[in-house]
């Protein structure tokens, strides 16, 4: 059973959390969680039982596009790392003291992670997730040099920036912002938008990183199943971005982006072919992060 208030979206944090449990329990893991069993519960080792069984199935012979689904434990232990790594250099290479992870669900860096100074960090959620949270990490105490900061907000509401500056965000600072598994559950209009408003809450220098999948993704015969899965959970993924670099510049971010299994986001865990980005309709995954300008 789901915590008191968790809808669907909400509800794929916990399965996010399983799939860190269980990578922190691998002699070869990418990163050690040591609160996400805890965090996960039955709820998210449930909803990890249900992928686990449908992408093994999947990967068993390619799908009639020639390619089989992806690894969801590896892509989303690549991902982590991949992030941690980031934000990680991120803090250290300006004076950023501002780290914002929106829809933080049951998102950990703020105990687990070793800054490289002193940060404040804003989690935003909504307050049932924020609450679920709370309540498993009694009696835990932040990373050394971390000052915590919970913000109750929708995203996709209007207002959340104001509730973010009342908390003692500044946004004439710079700040480095981590929007993780989160994008493709919100229309290309949302997405558009709560990327500008990220970029109007930015001073020159801050940071972010997100994950978008592209547009064949959504209709691939190679992910059907498992988006079929999502979709039966009340959590269908809905827009895909062939373009993630102009997307983050449309919100003033000079971005980049890579690839799970390309140079530095390989980390020797993935184990499928990387299409090159001018090979057509090919479900794809990005991993993007820019700089405001």
């Amino acid at each position: 059973m789901s915590p008191s208030g968790f809808d669907a979206v909400a509800r794929t944090a916990l399965l996010t959390t399983a799939l860190r449990a269980v990578e922190s329990s691998r002699p070869d893991r990418l990163y050690h969680d040591p609160y996400a069993k805890s965090l996960a519960g039955e709820a998210g080792f449930a909803l990890f039982d249900e992928v686990a069984a449908t992408t093994a199935a999947q990967r068993q012979t390619p799908q009639p596009d020639g390619l089989r689904l992806p690894n969801t434990a590896d892509y989303n232990a690549i991902r982590t790392r991949f992030i941690d790594d980031w934000a990680i250099a991120a803090v250290g290479r300006g004076e950023v003291e501002q780290v914002v992870i929106a829809a933080a669900g049951m998102d950990t860096r703020a105990y687990r992670l070793a800054w490289p100074r002193p940060v404040r960090i804003f989690e935003l959620d909504r307050a049932e997730v924020l609450a679920h949270k709370e309540a498993a990490l009694a009696g835990q105490d932040a990373a050394s040099g971390v000052a915590r900061v919970t913000v109750h907000a929708d995203l996709v509401d209007a207002g959340w920036p104001t509730g973010l500056v009342d908390a003692g965000f500044d946004p004439d600072r710079p700040s480095v912002w981590i929007l993780e598994g989160l994008l493709y559950y919100l229309a290309e209009q949302e997405v558009r938008r709560l990327l500008g408003e990220i970029g109007e809450l930015c001073a020159a220098g801050s940071e972010l990183a997100c994950d978008l999948v592209n547009e064949a993704a959504l209709t691939a015969p190679s992910t059907a199943r498992l988006l079929e899965l999502f979709a039966a959970w009340g959590s269908p993924w809905i827009s895909g971005c062939d373009e993630p670099e102009k997307l983050l510049r449309a919100a003033g971010f000079d971005a980049v982006a890579a690839q799970p299994g390309e140079p530095g986001a390989h980390y020797g865990r993935w184990r499928d072919e990387v299409p090159p980005r001018d090979a057509p309709g090919v479900p794809r995954v990005f991993y993007v992060h820019g700089i405001r300008a």
